[in-house]
């Protein structure tokens, strides 16, 4: 049991680090949740500091959930019980990287969405299915350019791409990945709740493409 406390914590703390409070501090002296949407996260780091800092933060929380599925789920202190094997443990290893990212203890429990590190923690287990759940995401952000539309739909469309793999073209998904796929998904809703009310009051704000934002 040491094992899996030392695992979970460690995953929620890799979780925890607020990948876009320290950039917009450190290199820009601005606490990016008090600018643009508030949220800590890439989108709205790219919305307020521009694409490159942006791309870093979005990369590095990707890196979160990698990091915690697939380095520190394989620390192993003493016996680690016979439920927890090693897809398993992976995948509950990813998870508490997401509520880390999501409500950072370094940070008043304010952090970011979740997308970027469930990415990452899906990509590490299936990286086909994140691929498609990328591809969908990114023909939403070219077609209708509101990232929050792109990342709920991507989030939902999860849990779809892993059962058409597993029903229709014999790649087995563990059932408990599936169903935490779905848990996922309405996770990723509910912190987009913010974005659902402006949504329907149409001030959602829409992604201005690279190419057009030094026109004026």
């Amino acid at each position: 049991m040491i094992s899996l406390f030392v695992i979970f914590i460690l995953s929620y703390l890799a979780g925890s680090i607020p990948t876009s409070i320290i950039v917009s501090k450190l290199f820009y002296k601005k606490d990016i949740r008090e600018h643009g949407s508030g949220n800590a996260g890439g989108t709205n780091v790219f919305r307020v500091l521009g694409w490159k800092p942006g791309v870093f933060v979005a990369l590095v929380d990707v890196g979160k959930g990698v990091l915690a599925t697939l380095i520190i789920s394989q620390i192993k202190i003493d016996t680690i019980p016979a439920f927890f094997k090693p897809d398993v443990l992976k995948l509950c290893a990813g998870i508490f990287a997401i509520i880390g990212h999501i409500w950072t203890v370094f940070a008043g429990f304010r952090g970011g969405k979740g997308v970027g590190t469930a990415a990452g923690v899906i990509l590490s287990l299936y990286p086909i299915a994140i691929l498609i759940c990328f591809a969908i995401w990114g023909t939403l952000v070219l077609t209708t350019r509101i990232v929050s539309v792109s990342s709920m739909t991507a989030a939902i469309c999860l849990p779809i791409t892993l059962f058409v793999m597993d029903r229709y073209f014999d790649i087995f998904v563990h059932p408990l990945l599936f169903g935490i796929s779905i848990v996922l998904a309405l996770l990723i809703v509910f912190t987009h709740r913010s974005n659902l009310k402006r949504l329907f009051r149409g001030e959602e704000n829409r992604f201005k493409p690279i190419w057009q934002r030094n026109k004026k």
